[in-house]
């Protein structure tokens, strides 16, 4: 991913749009053969002579286009032949955004392979599913890691209709009014680089496609902090129902050598916070004067390498720490037991307003036993099973019934086809 961005690469993205312009040019009779034959064998790039040329010009794409004419002699005056700065910028942009999304699609591909396989390894595998931080009802490890699944599936939804709506050029001229140019140019420019021709562009394309790209980055982030701040707290030493891979040699504290801490996840929890800041720029740059102006010009030379980089990074980071994520089942069920069976308390409410009890009375005897089994830390199922209220109002068989977890993983297999139908 670093490579995309160096300067080099970038260069050549340039000189790719300005290459298939003159060939359009070419093909268009404008271009003598013999010339377009000495630019496609001379034309080169020279990152060191590039920078020096723009310390003069204080202009990138003229010290760009002097290096150019330095390497390709007097056919150089057909490079750039009706074109502003933008044409060329903007244009190589979307050749940059697609190898650079591609890379992340590719990554988030990878993130889901790894996810599918976790939920179906731990499918089946009761844990206590919790609200507020309070244990609320058992779900399975594998349905939770399915939910994650899910989510990632619907962010490479939106990345891979961002990455092609940035797949566009634009060869328009200095307001976009192909004064110089034509559209007929543009079309066979473009289809040389595999972009389409943005529809209406002024001097630049407009900012609102590069502003989804980068809210597609940053809502993709959302998913990568929602799933390690869940991997954090299952960590926590009172839950311990997953952990960090923790290798040979490695420390946790510098004070205390007890420590095991979720610092992969601590870490893209930041950097997933870097990533939404920077749409938040990327939406800034929407609003430029009139035909365009030039602020937004520094903004995308920090953001694009940055979100895109860091994207990269923390959903390979993220595969890797899933892949070596430690899962103990054994501390799901003790985590289970520490709230006493308070889990079935929705099953006997249901249960009393199936036997005919208004739903409020049935509602106040559920929750009476419940405050009664916390607060003595009495097993919630006993208490149950020898009230007179409840008794007088449920069978035997029905409690033996009431008390089956199997009930919370009924429609597993529902869900799970439902989220990997694929």
């Amino acid at each position: 991913m670093g490579h995309i961005w160096t300067l080099e690469n970038r260069y050549r993205a340039w000189l790719a749009v300005e290459l298939a312009v003159c060939e359009a040019w070419r093909e268009m009779g404008r271009i003598p053969g013999d010339a377009m034959d000495v630019i496609r064998n001379r034309a080169d790039i020279d990152v060191v002579r590039i920078l020096e040329i723009e310390e003069t010009t204080r202009h990138d794409i003229i010290a760009f286009l002097s290096c150019l004419e330095e390497k390709v002699g007097p056919d150089a005056r057909y490079i750039h032949l009706g074109c502003t700065a933008s044409d060329i910028v903007d244009t190589a942009n979307g050749l940059l955004l697609q190898q650079a999304g591609r890379l992340v699609l590719n990554d988030m591909r990878a993130l889901l392979e790894v996810l599918e396989d976790m939920a179906h390894r731990y499918k089946g595998v009761l844990c206590m599913g919790r609200t507020h931080g309070i244990h609320a009802e058992p779900t399975s490890f594998g349905l939770k890691i399915a939910g994650f699944y899910a989510e990632f599936a619907r962010h490479l939804v939106r990345l891979d209709t961002a990455v092609e709506d940035v797949r566009v050029g634009k060869i328009s001229g200095a307001v976009g009014t192909y004064a110089f140019l034509s559209p007929e140019l543009e079309e066979k420019a473009l289809a040389r680089l595999n972009l389409r021709a943005d529809e209406h562009s002024t001097q630049i394309i407009q900012r609102d496609r590069y502003a989804q790209f980068f809210s597609a980055l940053a809502v993709m982030a959302g998913g990568v902090e929602r799933l390690c701040t869940e991997l954090r707290h299952l960590q926590r030493t009172e839950v311990l129902e997953a952990e960090e891979g923790f290798g040979g040699g490695q420390k946790g504290s510098s004070a205390m050598p007890h420590k095991k801490n979720p610092i992969s996840a601590e870490n893209m929890c930041g950097l997933a916070r870097l990533i939404r800041s920077n749409a938040l720029a990327a939406m800034e740059n929407q609003a430029l004067w009139h035909e365009r102006d030039i602020s937004h010009s520094s903004v995308e030379r920090i953001i694009m390498p940055d979100s895109t980089i860091l994207a990269d990074y923390v959903l390979t980071r993220l595969a890797g720490l899933l892949r070596g994520l430690v899962v103990n089942p054994e501390r799901m069920r003790e985590n289970m037991e520490k709230s006493f069976g308070l889990h079935f308390s929705q099953r006997l409410l249901t249960a009393l307003v199936d036997a005919g009890l208004p739903r409020q009375k049935a509602y106040e005897t559920a929750q009476r036993l419940a405050m009664r089994s916390w607060e003595s830390r009495s097993p919630f199922p006993e208490l149950v099973r020898f009230d007179p209220d409840i008794r007088a109002a449920l069978s035997d068989a029905a409690l033996v019934d009431l008390f089956d977890t199997a009930c919370y993983l009924r429609h597993e297999d529902t869900i799970f086809a439902r989220v990997f139908g694929h």
